[in-house]
């Protein structure tokens, strides 16, 4: 008899994208740009991507976000171009996701909510996860309605309206207790932070913090100034969670070398309130060592979205340091990269800037060099016994 073999790896999902050109937003992205990154997210969680759209408008529309013309381009589409999920550029409004998913018949999601769903993957401490599941939670919550549009379709009547209400303040009071405790549990992450911090000032050790664009390089130039072994892959966020390692300069001086989550353009700000424990490790340091990838072809949109970032954090005046990573993809001789300047608008001082490969070693002790001249200048700090910069 013949045996039937069940498959057991789910199947790729086809995901068409599709984002609006709005005139009204300041953006300095490219729509093109834009859609590029978020393919690039797609392909991150596991999505292959059949094909895209764009459209021009003052706004996005406020019940479909694409105009009614648009929709039914769409709709159409699917008839030789069979995707089975939709992905949108911007975050919907309830109201939007509701009205495109009755529209399109497929699943529907946003940008959010594939970030959200690449955050999950990568957290891998307590803390991230943590995280992760308060910026889902409020995400969920107002979008729960629709969650139960099955029974208001049933029609009226007993059993199918009253039921489907109950349930929906039922989850919505689950939702809201979980946020609840998920928050009292970042803030004693929040309390333990403060107190290891508190800590670390009473050891006069200074902390540099590392900032940039998702895979700019942080983890790869974190590994080769202390041999961290910290994950480094090719990919949109892949790592999540924050690391710290102690280095010691050539001149004796110690301080803690710190990574967090990469930035990334439409980047929600409950997202980023979510990772409020994590980034206050931002606040509290001595010195932001700001990565760019000066190779990728949207650099100085990528510099100009992380600078936006520090800024509604409240960290614009932090002194900084900025290291044009990736020289090595440039075809820049470690000879030349004195030579290199960078293609962003609003460059920062000369003084504050190096050009580096952090996967070749090119340019490291000259921006410890300049992390050096930091300390000594503007910091109290201690002396340790090696003379070498590596960690030990």
């Amino acid at each position: 008899m013949r045996q039937t073999l069940l498959k057991t790896k789910a199947e790729t999902e086809k995901a068409f994208l599709v984002g609006v050109d709005s005139k009204a937003s300041d953006d300095s992205w490219s729509i093109d740009s834009s859609l590029e990154e978020l393919s690039y997210l797609a392909k991150t969680a596991g999505a292959e991507v059949i094909g895209r759209l764009a459209q021009k408008l003052e706004r996005p529309s406020p019940t479909h976000y694409l105009g009614r013309g648009k929709l039914e381009e769409l709709i159409k589409m699917r008839e030789y171009c069979p995707y089975d999920v939709v992905i949108f550029n911007d975050e919907l409004l309830p109201r939007q996701q509701r009205n495109l998913e009755e529209a399109l018949k497929v699943k529907v999601i946003d940008r959010t909510a594939l970030i959200l769903d690449i955050f999950s993957k990568r957290a891998h401490t307590r803390e991230g996860q943590l995280q992760v599941e308060l910026a889902q939670h409020q995400y969920l919550l107002p979008r729960l309605a629709g969650q139960w549009s099955h029974l208001e379709r049933l029609g009226g009547g007993i059993g199918t309206r009253g039921p489907g209400e109950s349930q929906l303040e039922t989850d919505r009071r689950l939702i809201r207790k979980r946020i609840d405790r998920l928050q009292r549990q970042i803030e004693a992450v929040r309390r333990h932070r403060a107190l290891y911090r508190q800590k670390r000032r009473r050891s006069h050790i200074p902390v540099v913090a590392l900032v940039g664009y998702t895979n700019a390089g942080k983890s790869t130039l974190l590994n080769a100034l202390s041999q961290a072994d910290v994950l480094v892959e090719n990919k949109l966020f892949s790592t999540l969670d924050p690391v710290t390692r102690r280095l010691a300069l050539s001149d004796g001086q110690q301080f803690l070398l710190t990574d967090t989550v990469g930035f990334i353009h439409k980047l929600p700000p409950h997202i980023i309130a979510a990772f409020r424990a994590t980034l206050e490790e931002l606040a509290e340091a001595d010195l932001l060592l700001h990565i760019v990838d000066i190779t990728h072809h949207d650099a100085a949109e990528q510099f100009q979205t992380v600078e936006k970032i520090l800024a509604d954090l409240n960290l614009a005046g932090k002194p900084q340091i900025t290291a044009l990573n990736k020289m090595d993809l440039a075809m820049k001789a470690p000879e030349e990269l004195a030579d290199v300047a960078p293609t962003m608008p609003d460059k920062p001082p000369d003084d504050t800037m190096v050009a580096v490969s952090a996967l070749k070693g090119w340019g490291l002790d000259k921006l410890l060099q300049k992390i050096a001249a930091f300390l000594s200048q503007n910091h109290d700090v201690g002396c340790i016994e090696t003379a070498s910069h590596r960690s030990r």
